[in-house]
């Protein structure tokens, strides 16, 4: 498995893990932390809504490094530059002509 596969599975992985928590969170204050409002869990609310922003930054933080990482370890193996649709057969050069030679002028007879 090439150092490139590995990135590739970790960037799926912290995609995942970013959609899940960017999904717990609602845009109008509520979410998660307005579901256990009723109840002081581990911190409370607000440190609810902190870890949850905390681990938003943190991930995507993540993935743009992976993203880069994974660039710089592309080694472009998968790069194929040849063509599929021309034979890989050598193509014999076109034989140019032998340019005809040149006449001189005949001298002008007064």
């Amino acid at each position: 498995m090439s150092t490139f596969s590995i990135f590739l599975v970790l960037i799926t992985i912290v995609c995942f893990l970013l959609i899940v928590v960017i999904m717990v969170q609602n845009p109008k204050g509520g979410g998660l932390s307005s579901t256990i409002s009723g109840t002081q869990m581990l911190g409370g609310v607000q440190k609810t809504t902190d870890f949850l922003d905390k681990s938003t930054w943190t991930l995507a933080t993540i993935l743009i490094a992976l993203i880069l990482l994974s660039s710089l370890s592309f080694t472009g193996s998968l790069n194929d530059t040849g063509s599929k649709i021309i034979d890989k057969s050598e193509i014999p050069a076109a034989s140019t002509p032998a340019a005809p030679a040149q006449q001189t002028p005949a001298p002008a007879t007064k």
